[in-house]
């Protein structure tokens, strides 16, 4: 299982959306505050629709409290910026790994980015283009990390419902 972090997220519909890709995927949501929303949010459970059943969420109060209740010695933290060197394919992802992402408006924090720049992963896109949704970027990452586990513990045969194959 992954771990995906989000750090002060400010629109209730990407955490949702979010939310339901880490219930699909079997993926740990940890959210950091201040968020810019309530968990009850009515925006935030309807983007979820019905998965949070399925969800498996953490609060910290803030960057000091998830890195000290998340520390360990083989802890492995990745920082998706737009800012970074590295591109998210290049990562070589292990079960537990945590993939962290900043605020829909201003991104992680400079000083965390620049003290960890090994761990620091980008999405390519064009130079015009500031960012991805945020939802759309833990999706991209998030399918890349379970790609390299082999989709482990995910179902990857559908059905059709008036047929079958």
């Amino acid at each position: 299982m992954f771990n995906i972090v989000l750090v002060e997220p400010r629109i209730p519909q990407n955490t949702g959306n979010i939310a339901r890709t880490c219930a699909a995927t079997g993926c740990r949501l940890h959210l950091v505050r201040p968020m810019a929303f309530e968990p009850t949010d009515a925006k935030l459970k309807r983007a979820g629709l019905d998965y949070w059943q399925y969800l498996n969420v953490a609060y910290y109060d803030g960057l000091d409290d998830f890195f000290n209740k998340t520390a360990s010695p083989d802890a492995r933290y990745h920082y998706a910026t737009t800012k970074a060197p590295h591109i998210y394919t290049e990562v070589q992802y292990r079960d537990n790994d945590y993939i962290m992402f900043g605020r829909e408006d201003a991104g992680l924090p400079e000083e965390l980015l620049y003290a960890h720049e090994e761990r620091c992963i980008r999405i390519p896109m064009i130079e015009d283009a500031r960012s991805l949704n945020l939802s759309n970027a833990v999706a991209v990452v998030t399918y890349e990390a379970m790609r390299q586990i082999g989709f482990e513990n995910l179902k990857n045969l559908g059905q059709l419902t008036k047929f079958h194959w």
